[in-house]
């Protein structure tokens, strides 16, 4: 009778398990980088010298030989699908995976309060990611940089509003 309780008690452990796995939005993996901070000591960042780009994903889990960057976004997920600057946060993550552990993922995770969305990492959202990053280094460098959006709200919160001639707020 004990061992048929002990079976039972570990079933229902190995269920509630199972759920709470599948709550957290992570795939099927080990979990080798995270920066919540809730496991412990922070991680330093995927650095890129060649890339000239850091950045820390919330998670980078390992699934067989591949790693999967995990991105965890506090808002609900967007109507449309992800916001373009969450994929392109993405982007760089799967670029810096690749530098780092020298396998290109296949793909990355977005993990919103009410879904998760794959994003594939393909060949043209690399090469849009690159060619994002050279025009963002070339406005670096610029002594006038045109704003490249229409969200008030965005201004209102942009640290040069102050200053800027073509604020929105």
């Amino acid at each position: 009778m004990l061992i048929i309780v002990l079976l039972l008690l570990a079933l229902i452990i190995w269920l509630i398990a199972g759920r709470v796995s599948h709550a957290t939005g992570l795939p099927a993996g080990r979990v080798v980088y995270t920066d919540t901070g809730a496991w412990g000591r922070l991680e330093k960042p995927l650095f890129s010298e060649r890339l000239r780009l850091t950045g820390k994903p919330d998670y980078l889990v390992r699934e067989g030989e591949a790693y999967v960057p995990v991105e965890v976004k506090s808002g609900r997920a967007p109507e449309g699908g992800p916001y373009e600057s969450h994929v392109y946060q993405l982007a760089a993550y799967c670029a810096l995976v690749t530098e780092s552990h020298g396998r290109r993922p296949n793909y990355g995770l977005i993990k919103y309060a009410d879904k998760i969305l794959a994003v594939d990492y393909t060949a043209e959202l690399e090469s849009d990611l690159m060619q994002l990053l050279a025009d963002i280094r070339a406005d670096s460098d610029a002594d006038d940089v045109a704003r490249s959006h229409n969200s008030a709200a965005r201004c209102g919160a942009c640290g040069f509003n102050e200053v800027c001639e073509e604020r929105l707020a």
